[in-house]
């Protein structure tokens, strides 16, 4: 059933961005929506995809390259997108652009959100601020026992070699 509301105009351009976000977050789950660059930030590239689809799969670009420049993003802050790309490791080029590729679907839409979830993901982690290493000493009775089995081990290894005249 179809019912026609009254749309506020000043309120138009929310609901477009929310129909816009209704649409990208089909494949995405909306808890990785927050973490989506916005469109204009992305470059897409189609390209062909092999797997799944016989001689049909030569012919079409169902496969997705999906391309982020962290650095140029104002999405991001600098601190995260200094992770993002540690965190990217061989998907990131040395120009700082992070390509994903997404080819394991027929369909060309699942494969653009798939490989938009995989971004989503990524940046959620850089998001994560890691832990800081809390230094810790060995106690005194596992520095014993440590040496302990270093002089046990050291006269396993002695008795190996050759017996000297003496013995």
């Amino acid at each position: 059933m179809i019912t026609n509301r009254m749309i506020d105009p000043e309120s138009r351009a929310n609901v477009d961005a929310s129909l816009a976000a209704i649409r990208i977050c089909s494949g995405v789950s909306c808890a990785e929506m927050k973490y989506l660059p916005p469109e204009h930030e992305l470059e897409e590239r189609f390209i062909r995809a092999g797997g799944p689809g016989g001689q049909h799969v030569n012919r079409t670009e169902s496969g997705v390259q999906l391309r982020f420049d962290p650095s140029a993003s104002e999405f991001l802050p600098e601190t995260v997108a200094s992770r993002l790309l540690k965190l990217a490791g061989t998907r990131a080029s040395t120009a700082g652009v992070i390509t994903i590729e997404a080819t394991e679907y027929k369909s060309q839409r699942r494969n653009r959100e798939q490989a938009r979830a995989r971004l989503a993901e990524l940046i959620e982690k850089a998001y994560r601020r890691p832990r800081k290493r809390v230094k810790t000493r060995p106690t005194r009775a596992a520095k014993k026992k440590r040496l302990r089995a270093k002089r046990h081990r050291a006269d396993i290894k002695q008795k190996r070699g050759k017996p000297s005249p003496e013995d």
